[in-house]
């Protein structure tokens, strides 16, 4: 486990706010039976939980930046620094009682992410990365998976849901891809997608339409997992163009290939 100033900061603020989130997390099933339903509840905990995590990083580095799901953008006094955070990723799972669910904050210089954290609270499984010091998931060394053929990988992608665009494209990169592979899944949660490849549970991941939040720690992991990260593109503008794609060096170079083909 790193145990650098940087990572210890980080570790205390997403454990603080993920218990947070488990306390919230255990009224939703009582919830789903009230004519209300849990709604509003989880909006509600989702921006507690991003409070706790703006107050604890801005307590720890008062210099730092931020960049939010919920409040948005806010400035510091070092411009070259900012934390990128989203305190609920994978809501809907959370609002339906389904316990796959993260929160993800990750460290910009300059524009690049240089120190991640993902945290599952419910299975209490944190993974932690900074550049130069490897990627770990609780206190073990976690590697990208070795497969190198697509028909022996898993891959997980982001499926366009109502209110989002894309469902057309993704079809076609459905219909070309599934053919080619051992197979797909979709959890709902694309941080915890980036961390379970990063961790060699998923071979590949792609998705469009994303946000910087959703991303910034996640890249970092797979990239100290050793696997490799890019946009949709073959280029390095994951956070600015919303797309990414990932996998040890081959898979992503044969996944995308393919989907290039939709």
């Amino acid at each position: 486990m790193i145990r650098s100033p940087l990572i210890t900061v980080m570790v205390q603020a997403v454990r603080k706010a993920g218990r947070s989130l488990v306390r919230d997390f255990g009224e939703v099933e009582n919830l789903q039976v009230s004519l209300k339903g849990p709604a509003n509840f989880v909006s509600n905990a989702d921006r507690k939980a991003e409070r706790i995590l703006h107050e604890e990083l801005a307590k720890a580095r008062p210099g730092f930046g931020f960049i939010m799901e919920e409040s948005g953008e806010v400035d510091g006094t070092d411009d070259s620094h900012r934390w990128i955070i989203d305190p609920l990723d994978g809501t809907t799972n959370f609002l339906h009682g389904i316990p796959l669910f993260a929160i993800s904050v990750g460290l910009a210089r300059d524009g690049v992410p240089i120190a991640g954290v993902i945290y599952n609270p419910i299975a209490d499984e944190l993974y932690v990365a900074e550049k130069g010091a490897g990627a770990f998931l609780n206190e073990r060394r976690i590697r990208v998976a070795a497969r190198t053929r697509l028909a022996d990988a898993v891959v997980c992608c982001g499926m366009p849901h109502m209110g989002r665009g894309g469902t057309d494209q993704f079809g076609r990169e459905y219909a070309v891809l599934a053919p080619s592979v051992a197979g797909l899944r979709r959890t709902g949660s694309a941080a915890t997608d980036l961390a379970w490849v990063a961790a060699g549970r998923f071979d590949g991941f792609w998705e469009r339409n994303l946000s910087p939040w959703d991303m910034a720690a996640g890249i970092v992991l797979i990239r100290e997992a050793g696997g490799y990260v890019s946009d949709l593109d073959d280029s390095d503008k994951m956070l600015a163009k919303g797309d990414i794609i990932a996998g040890n060096e081959t898979i992503r170079r044969d996944l995308l290939a393919v989907l290039r083909k939709a």
